[in-house]
């Protein structure tokens, strides 16, 4: 059913907004939720949390004039509960279903479509090379994005088209001209914005080695090889070239401090390396991912930060907020970046968690060859990323 469709409560709904419920969230405030999407929307992705009870009643169950009593006894009369499902239709006709049974509801306002749209900017106070670095995070799918900016200029990396206006909004509040979109690869979870930015003036940036994958607007756009440099301000950046992932996956080394590694190395794993070849191919991949990250990112010095294109919920946070860790750390943390290669491809393949939904839409739209509107994009990309290994078998203990 669409929003529109859902009767009107005959009680007054009060909503919460999402940017505040992630507040409560983040501040380890105990959270109940009712989500009343589907079952299967639900197992897909759903709001989650230390402090968070997440319960799942899809919003049919309600419809009825007379509510099952099974169903009311899932849901706590104790507390405040705040119902949600996709757009915020279906949540507030159910939370005025449970308001005239006297249950404390509020909905979500927008549902979890308002919740993909929280996108959050973090200094990287570890961060010491030129100018200031920032890292967007998306909460709802683990996206993560760098701003880079230093004495009027300003790069972003790895930019999501659908806020490619914030990017422009930020740019403008802070002051600086923004230069540079580029992007680590091909990507399969999310839209790619650089070629939105580069229709607004900033210069968009692809890496060469992704153009055979059958990019369609690769002449439009700035291609970047191996060595090649960017300059912002006085900060430097500087291509890495780092397949695995995809053919064309490469890093950007940000003033010799911060490593962005797009999905080569994140945090908490490595890479997954089917999204391209497929399964047939992937072993032939994680061989090619295992020497990119001991020949190009682990050669590093140890103090080098690694900032990925996505975090997932294993992920531990810096003490700044970001997800960022020193290569030092996370090869005393990852036993996968201490595997022989042998033991490395064997474990990458072992245990490879589902691919992220829509990919091959996804990836289609990234090299040009589908094109969508702003809303199709947004539906599209919603959801985790998947774009890591399976976690438990690559950390250490």
């Amino acid at each position: 059913m669409n929003a529109e469709d859902f009767p009107t409560p005959d009680v007054d709904v009060e909503s919460i907004d999402p940017e505040t419920l992630k507040g409560r969230i983040d501040d380890g405030e105990d959270v109940t939720l009712l989500d009343a999407r589907m079952e299967s929307e639900y197992d897909e992705w759903h709001i989650d949390g230390e402090t968070v009870e997440s319960i799942n009643v899809p919003y049919f169950q309600f419809l009825e004039d007379e509510i099952d009593d099974a169903v009311l006894e899932q849901i706590p009369d104790d507390r405040e509960v705040t119902v949600l499902c996709a757009k915020g239709g279906a949540s507030e006709f159910v939370a005025g279903s449970l308001a005239e049974r006297g249950y404390d509801v509020h909905h979500l306002e927008d549902g979890m479509n308002g919740w993909a749209s929280i996108y959050e900017a973090v200094e990287v106070t570890d961060y010491d090379g030129a100018g200031t670095l920032l890292q967007y995070q998306r909460p709802s799918s683990g996206c993560l994005g760098y701003l880079l900016y230093d004495d009027g200029e300003a790069a972003i990396i790895d930019p999501l088209r659908a806020f490619t206006d914030r990017y422009l909004s930020d740019a403008a509040d802070l002051g600086v001209e923004l230069k540079y979109a580029l992007d680590t690869h091909v990507h399969a979870d999310h839209i790619s914005g650089v070629r939105d930015l580069d229709e607004e003036g900033v210069e968009g940036v692809i890496p060469a080695a992704a153009v055979d994958r059958g990019v369609t607007y690769a002449d439009e756009l700035t291609t970047a090889e191996d060595g090649d440099t960017f300059q912002v301000g006085d900060a430097t950046i500087e291509v890495v070239y780092t397949p695995g992932h995809t053919t064309g996956m490469t890093s950007y080394l940000v003033d010799d401090s911060l490593l962005a590694t797009g999905d080569g190395l994140f945090v908490e794993s490595v890479a997954r390396p089917d999204l391209e070849e497929g399964d047939e191919g992937a072993p032939d991949a994680a061989e090619t991912l295992y020497k990119s990250l001991q020949e190009r990112v682990l050669a590093l010095p140890d103090d080098t930060l690694v900032g990925g294109a996505h975090y997932s919920d294993a992920a531990q946070p810096a003490e700044d907020g970001t997800y960022t860790a020193s290569i030092g750390g996370l090869v005393d943390e990852m036993d996968a970046l201490t595997m022989q290669a042998g033991d490395f491809v064997q474990v990458v393949l072992s245990d490879m968690p589902p691919r992220p939904s829509n990919y091959e839409e996804i990836i289609a739209t990234n090299l040009g060859q589908n094109a969508v509107d702003d809303d199709e994009a947004f539906t599209l990309e919603l959801g985790p990323n998947n774009c890591a290994a399976s976690q438990g078998s690559l950390a250490g203990d």
